[in-house]
């Protein structure tokens, strides 16, 4: 029999699980972007060392598991360094660093579907590399990534469900440990799967609308 006052006593930890789970989600976003432009940038650069060394970014974080990255990030980077690492920190660095290999090639592949003719007479009335990014490219190309960016903006929150493994208190953790002392495993966990899907069925619904505008390849 499914007991809603395990929900109800409980409401506190749990809305405090989700704002923590909604603060890492916003954050990581933020700092992924940034990570993602500057990193796509790099790989549309001319200078040949640079693109291999935005490639191996991409390929390093993209190709590790999420979790063995924040792992690693917690436990190992503080040993490996010899700097101390709080677990807010790991995760927001690991999660960052995640999701923005995955924003950088959006970028990189929005810019690269933009035609080449306007490249060409960009540079034939003179514009600098940095003019024709910011004048004619990028702003074409920021249309079509933004389905490809909301999707992986929605992923991004169902991947904080991770930082309960380096006892970071969000939402996930917090209904683990009311589990852990209602032993009512089904209440608990049934009102975490709700509560997502309530923010991110919305959300999700609005990324393919956006789709209709055209999505890039990755």
């Amino acid at each position: 029999m499914f007991d809603f006052t395990v929900i109800t006593n409980n409401w506190v930890l749990l809305w405090s699980g989700l704002l923590m789970t909604l603060y890492f989600t916003v954050i990581t976003i933020f700092a992924g972007l940034v990570i993602g432009l500057i990193v796509g940038l790099i790989q549309l650069s001319p200078f040949r060392p640079l693109v291999l060394l935005g490639r191996c970014y991409v390929e390093f974080f993209r190709n590790i598991p999420l979790l063995v990255t924040l792992l690693w990030v917690y436990y190992a980077f503080p040993i490996f360094a010899g700097v101390n690492v709080t677990k807010f920190w790991a995760g927001f660095i690991g999660l960052s660093c995640y999701v923005g290999s995955f924003y950088a090639e959006i970028l990189r592949a929005g810019v690269q579907s933009i035609d080449q003719g306007q490249t060409d007479a960009a540079t034939a009335i003179g514009m600098s590399y940095g003019q024709r990014m910011r004048r004619i490219i990028l702003p074409q190309a920021f249309r079509r990534m933004v389905p490809p960016l909301a999707g992986q903006s929605i992923i991004q929150m169902k991947n904080t469900t991770l930082l309960s493994m380096i006892t970071v208190p969000d939402l996930l953790y917090q209904a683990s440990y009311i589990s852990s002392f209602t032993y009512r495993p089904m209440e608990v966990y049934t009102a975490v799967g709700a509560i997502f899907l309530i923010i991110l069925v919305p959300l999700t619904y609005l990324a393919r609308k956006l789709e209709k505008g055209g999505a890039v390849s990755i």
